[in-house]
């Protein structure tokens, strides 16, 4: 199952530029921006004070989609985190994963804040919304056992590195100076989402109590969250 998960997201990019690293992340399809975790905190990813994008009308509503998509996800992303967190974070084995993984989800949300802002983009509305149901997910499978919340970052990941992997071919279609920037942000975090998702199967995600059932049930519940998250 796991050589599955690996092949169908390896499938999916399958047209961006292979990584030349020969780390286990072989199915993450463009030139990776980091070789560890603790490049999360490369300062290369902040935020700089540019002016706005000078796009066309057209490319600036797909930039602000992704934008406010994006920093969605990563806040959903970040109390998904705090929820397993709060259930398992006295675990001496999952606790320190899930330490290093909130870690870097705590990065991606404060780049994606500012960018939010660097832009003008407009974030989504249900913030709140977001914040809670993500607590909720995340603490929920915590309690079903270690194996339901290795489960949950392997469903939540494997959407999150294919979304990104699809914006990175609409970025690359943008002949713009401006957005090499944040092309390389949304590279860069889909490498650390895919390390996630290794992390979860290494770690018996597979294992989970009616896994089948679970994982489709959060992969479903994400893909309506970027598509409400794009609209509202």
């Amino acid at each position: 199952m796991a050589t599955l998960a690996r092949t169908t997201l390896f499938t999916r990019s399958a047209c961006l530029i292979p990584k030349s690293s020969s780390h286990s992340r072989a199915f993450a399809t463009t030139p990776s921006t980091h070789d560890a975790p603790s490049s999360s905190s490369d300062t290369s990813t902040e935020p700089k004070d540019v002016p706005p994008l000078r796009l066309s009308k057209e490319q600036r509503a797909v930039l602000e989609e992704m934008i406010r998509v994006d920093q969605a996800g990563e806040l959903g992303a970040n109390w998904i985190y705090r929820g397993q967190y709060a259930v398992l974070g006295s675990d001496k084995k999952v606790g320190p994963l899930l330490e290093h993984m909130w870690e870097q989800e705590k990065h991606h949300l404060k780049v994606f804040d500012g960018i939010i802002a660097q832009h003008r983009v407009r974030p989504t509305a249900l913030r709140p919304i977001w914040e809670m149901a993500g607590f909720a997910l995340g603490a929920g499978t915590a309690l079903l056992g270690k194996e339901a919340a290795m489960a949950c970052t392997e469903a939540v990941e494997t959407v999150i590195g294919g979304h990104y992997n699809d914006q990175l071919r609409e970025l690359l279609k943008i002949d713009h100076p401006d957005i090499a920037e944040l092309r390389k942000t949304v590279q860069q975090f889909r490498d650390d989402e895919l390390e996630h998702l290794e992390t979860a199967l290494e770690h018996d995600a597979q294992k989970a109590p009616q896994h089948e059932l679970l994982s489709n049930a959060i992969k479903q519940g994400c893909k309506a969250a970027i598509w409400i998250s794009s609209k509202v």
